[in-house]
């Protein structure tokens, strides 16, 4: 990469603002947000795959900047995108691992999010897909028969067609701002995730019932479109999603609310299930991965991409859209469904060799693809090594539309959009993640640091995927492979990680 002309690019925007880039309303840039589920660091051409097509997150690529040192702030979905919306670490506040389908709204409504800080600065904002940051006041107590709050609507987003939470939990349903799209009043809704509901099937005691896909481990209660689900549902009837037409179904509200708005500024947070389980990606995608079920669910989110992109160009509107496409974590082949993700992955390498994997302290947990592009500002094909954080979003977006928000508002967050537009010299000096367990690492330019908390050795629920717990420190030369632990051999090194660690846990947060 030219980094003298990616530099250039960067810094001539900056100093534009917030002056004169936001003074003048046309000369706000849309946002568009991607954010793919479970996709690996090697699941996409650009990053190496080898099979699976992607050309069109591969033209986005070539559109833009490719970064190879970026992370989610977590292994898991809830906690990145707590941290992603807020600018905090999910590690700081209590109730934030992976959320039931019926788990309370996670988010402070009176916190400042993304959205909050689009919506000041006079654009127009959305979210479309897996939301999983909760629904509601109270953990387990919304009527799903009538309109829920909070919801997206309090945190600034003033469209939302969402998942309550992941495809693999009830309610299958989709709730289409605050109310259950398509209410069905002849089947009332009725969610559980303690006790079943009398006369309902489940995957466990009716697996001839499961004639979509059958279970590996767990996904054994209500029965959905054929699926088992985790949780306990009754009720939906036609409002019921089918698995193989999320896809459409969330692409086709982004691509209208992009039409729709296409003459003043929006920013829109497009939440893919694709690739989480359960993998079932519509008829059309079948075997065009030639890896199954989950190779095809990659190729159907390349299509997702693809439509977004066109539906921004055919408006007229791509130059001056900044799009950002990355991931909440890391890769799973088998998390739960009978789809074959193991034996059919051939030479392809979910992670790109990274160790570890979804769930994992290794890199392979949250070290996610993260492509830029914006073609009226970031040069084409270009590779950036910095760090970066997806904990740094809301800052960098406040940054990018002129808009001071509230220091304490996001206290891990930096602003970042130097080096989200490619400069090398702008790079984080070290990123923090979370695994599953909370065990978190320390990732600096040349070391990885582990901290000692232990666990199990490998995830013990039924994926194959070593998690880096250790009740020793570990060491890792990031110039290398993430294999040899240095520890012993670097004691300062390891005790400069340890306080540089400690200080972010002893900081201030409220």
């Amino acid at each position: 990469m030219n980094i003298e002309k990616t530099a250039f690019f960067s810094l001539a925007f900056m100093s534009l603002l917030p002056s004169q880039a936001v003074a003048d309303e046309t000369e706000k840039p849309n946002v568009l947000l991607i954010y793919a589920d479970d996709l690996g660091y090697g699941d996409v051409g650009c990053y190496g795959a080898p099979t699976v097509p992607t050309p069109n997150i591969d033209s986005l690529r070539r559109q833009g900047v490719l970064f190879t040192n970026a992370y989610a702030t977590a292994s898991t979905s809830t906690p990145s995108r707590y941290s992603l919306l807020t600018g905090v670490y999910a590690w700081r506040r209590e109730g934030t691992d992976v959320a039931a389908g019926d788990a309370a709204m996670i988010i402070n409504h009176q916190n400042t999010t993304v959205a909050d800080v689009f919506k000041k600065s006079g654009y127009r904002t959305a979210v479309f897909g897996k939301w999983h940051l909760g629904l509601g006041a109270v953990t387990g107590k919304q009527n799903w028969n009538e309109r829920v709050s909070p919801s997206p609507a309090d945190l600034g987003f003033d469209e939302h067609y969402i998942m309550a939470a992941t495809a693999d939990r009830v309610p299958c349903v989709f709730i289409e701002d605050g109310v259950v799209a398509g209410y069905d009043s002849t089947a009332p809704i009725e969610v559980s995730y303690k006790t079943n509901f009398a006369g309902e099937p489940t995957g466990r005691e009716n697996p001839e019932l499961l004639y979509n896909l059958k279970s590996s481990h767990g996904h054994n209660m209500s029965i959905v479109n054929g699926i088992g689900r985790i949780g306990y549902m009754k009720g939906g009837g036609s409002a019921l999603w089918k698995d193989e037409n999320i896809a459409d179904s969330i692409t086709a509200r982004a691509v209208d609310f992009i039409r729709s708005n296409a003459d003043e500024p929006f920013f829109v947070y497009f939440a893919a299930n694709d690739v989480h389980v359960p993998r079932f990606p519509h008829p059309r995608f079948r075997g065009t991965s030639g890896m199954g079920l989950r190779g095809d669910a990659i190729v159907q989110f390349d299509w997702s991409v693809g439509r977004l992109v066109a539906a921004l160009r055919e408006c007229g509107i791509l130059d001056n859209t900044l799009i950002i496409l990355t991931s909440d974590n890391g890769p799973v082949t088998d998390d739960g469904y009978a789809d074959r993700a193991d034996e059919l992955l051939g030479s392809h390498k979910p992670t790109g060799g990274l160790r570890g994997g979804k769930y994992s302290a290794f890199e392979g947990g949250a070290r996610v693809p993260f492509i830029v592009s914006w073609p009226a500002v970031v040069p084409c094909g270009g590779e950036c090594g910095s760090l970066v954080s997806q904990v740094d979003f809301l800052p960098t977006m406040a940054a990018l539309v002129g808009v001071e928000a509230p220091a304490d508002s996001f206290i891990d967050g930096k602003n970042a959009l130097a080096a989200w537009l490619g400069d090398e010299n702008s790079s984080r000096e070290y990123v923090i993640t979370q695994a599953s367990n909370h065990t978190l690492t320390l990732r600096t330019a040349m070391w990885k640091y582990i901290e000692p908390k232990g666990g199990p050795a490998m995830v013990p629920w039924g994926p194959q995927i070593e998690t880096g717990y250790s009740l020793e420190p570990q060491l890792y030369d990031m110039r290398g492979y993430e294999y040899n632990n240095v520890a012993g051999s670097f004691p300062a090194v390891v005790n400069e990680m340890k306080q540089l660690m400690q200080a972010e846990k002893d900081k201030k947060t409220e």
